[in-house]
């Protein structure tokens, strides 16, 4: 039996290397990879995926040169203005998770109207994360829980009781992660979300991934055996078993090992 597959999230790698492989400015590998965040909402619509979450910068990215930083808001702020109506109309609700204090007045403000605009939407959640990192989504998430129960311990805390204060709460996990560009990490992203996830690395760039990629990825995904800690007999009975219910109620901070 075919793995269920309703969310997927990308890294989406090798938008520079892509222009220099050309002789060209980073900026315009930029470009095209922008371009190819169309296609790949697209392609993943047609292929019944949910949900799509892309990682458009880090909170890392902020030490790149300062010419590069600006053409990447400046891309971003385009690709509000001129895909919000499209998606309206295709059925995408576009969300963007990660830090936007740091972001320009005008490009948080376009990233409100974005998501008030396509808010009812459900054909494909769209999620983009820009000035995210995985550390900052756990220590944010801790940082809320505890504002939220401020009469309780941190042994009170458990993996449910984190999850639910994540910038991805709403969002099931992600069953499979694909990084373009070569490189075999997960670079800061989903990182709790993550945890039981599939890994597909990529040589290919992100302006060159296409709908075709996708398919071969999703494929890869289809004959993975999918454990959740469990024996070869266990996921042969139940296939469809998922991690959920025991994620929800470990706790974060173990009892004390007793011996006796």
């Amino acid at each position: 039996m075919a793995n269920s597959l309703q969310h997927i999230a990308i890294i989406m790698d090798g938008n520079g290397r892509w222009a220099k492989k050309r002789l060209m400015p980073r900026t315009v590998g930029h470009v095209k990879g922008a371009a190819n965040v169309r296609q790949m909402v697209k392609a993943c619509a047609d292929e019944g995926v949910s949900y799509l979450t892309l990682f458009a910068f880090s909170s890392e990215n902020w030490r790149r040169p300062p010419e590069e930083i600006s053409a990447l808001m400046g891309l971003f702020l385009q690709y509000l203005e001129s895909e919000v109506a499209e998606m309206k109309a295709a059925g995408i609700r576009l969300r963007v998770i990660g830090d936007r204090s740091a972001f320009a007045p005008l490009l948080q403000s376009r990233i409100d109207q974005a998501e008030q605009e396509t808010a009812h939407n459900s054909r494909l959640h769209l999620t983009i994360a820009a000035n995210y990192g995985g550390q900052w989504d756990v220590l944010n998430a801790m940082r809320s829980w505890q504002a939220a129960n401020p009469g309780k311990q941190l042994q009170d805390l458990d993996a449910g009781g984190l999850a639910a204060h994540l910038s991805t709460a709403d969002l099931p996990d992600p069953e499979l992660l694909i990084r373009t560009g070569g490189e075999s990490r997960i670079s800061n992203f989903l990182l709790w979300q993550t945890a039981y996830t599939e890994l597909y690395f990529t040589d290919a760039f992100w302006p060159d991934f296409d709908a075709a990629a996708l398919k071969q990825a999703i494929h890869w995904f289809e004959q993975r055996v999918r454990r959740f800690g469990r024996t070869d007999e266990q996921v042969s009975a139940n296939p469809a078993a998922a991690p959920g219910e025991q994620l929800s109620t470990a706790p974060l901070v173990p009892p004390a090992f007793k011996i006796s």
